[in-house]
């Protein structure tokens, strides 16, 4: 079955009546778990048996890069923020590539281990990873990124990838073209970066042109208006979406809005018009988090759109394989992950 181009969230870490309605409706494609989905590893995999029930076609997912963005914490591993292993990888440039070497290595086991864990219990994704390049600048960025320098982002980030599709996981690079060189965190206002094409192209962008082809299986843009280039944010504009994403870097896998009630998407109006003009600029799936009443406004609106009833690109998300939580926690790989996990932590 098609799956609808409406991700959305739902109240706690059990199904209301009000969820089990929402979720059968045609334009739903997608639930996003958060922290407050989440008690018990337990009542976790009820949750997901409970939204599969409704709809096995549905694709789950969760914010769970590690550090401060990791939405289930006690019964999962702790992932480190991923500047810790920037900072290990800038300690090891002057070093031998064995040195480097490792650290990739234990990049890519990381990131095996971040998607093994939430394939046992059901998830199809983790939107990851972070691919914005730190600068010092951004509010939201931070330690969330690989790196200072797009060379290391890439290198990190394509292990951590590697790692996500060894679990049977799709990857998600965000968010493009960049949201590291602007301060304002996009959450609770609009950013503006003012650089011009070149600047971002020989900088923001090089992770995603690395990386695009040959390890992403989605992308997110930002919600950043790039304000010399174009005057729509990224997610809403046929230009990055379109000129540039697709055509000029040959991307033929799912983009995902950001959340649209998020600050940086209000610019576009009402929750419907926020979707509509960032499925029209190309977007698959359109994420709204939150705010039922928002995701009941585009439901009802987009059902008026007879080309957004589905989009069977979206399938490529789907989680693969089967884990057993047990079966993980004895498995050499994992016993090795957690290894360097505690070493880190």
């Amino acid at each position: 079955m098609p799956i609808g181009p409406v991700m959305l969230d739902i109240e706690s870490d059990e199904l209301q009546s009000q969820d089990e309605k929402i979720l059968r409706e045609p334009l739903v494609g997608g639930v996003i778990l958060f922290a407050r989905n989440y008690t018990t590893r337990e009542r976790l995999v009820a949750l997901v048996d409970s939204i599969r029930a409704i709809n096995p076609d549905l694709l789950i997912a969760v914010d769970h890069e590690g550090g401060r963005v990791q939405r289930f914490r006690e019964g999962f591993s702790k992932i480190p923020p991923m500047s810790v292993f920037a900072e290990k990888m800038t300690a090891a440039k002057d070093t031998d590539d064995s040195q480097q070497v490792s650290i990739i290595e234990m990049v890519q086991t990381t990131g095996w281990l971040m998607a093994a864990e939430l394939r046992a219990v059901g998830i199809d994704f983790s939107f990851a990873p972070v691919l914005d390049i730190e600068k010092g600048l951004s509010r939201v960025i931070g330690d969330r990124a690989f790196g200072t320098d797009p060379d290391t982002v890439v290198k990190l980030a394509g292990a951590w990838i590697e790692g996500m599709h060894s679990a049977g996981m799709a990857a998600t690079g965000k968010h493009f073209p960049g949201h590291g060189s602007v301060e304002a965190d996009s959450h609770l206002e609009i950013p503006v970066d003012d650089r011009t094409l070149e600047q971002v192209e020989q900088w923001d962008l090089l992770p995603f042109k690395n990386l695009v082809k040959s390890h992403l299986d989605a992308i997110m843009p930002a919600h950043v208006i790039y304000a010399s280039i174009e005057p729509n944010p990224a997610g809403f504009s046929t230009f990055w979406l379109q000129s540039v994403l697709r055509e000029k870097l040959g991307f033929q896998g799912v983009i995902f809005s950001d959340d649209l009630s998020m600050a940086g998407a209000e610019f576009a109006g009402s929750y419907y018009q926020r979707a509509l003009r960032a499925l029209e600029a190309g977007c698959d799936m359109a994420l709204v988090c939150n705010n039922r009443d928002g995701a009941l406004e585009v439901i009802e609106g987009l059902k008026r759109h007879e080309g957004f009833t589905a989009n069977p690109t979206l399938e490529r998300m789907r989680g693969q394989g089967n884990y057993h939580w047990d079966d993980l926690l004895k498995s050499p790989r994992w016993i090795q992950a957690r290894k360097i996990l505690d070493s880190l932590n």
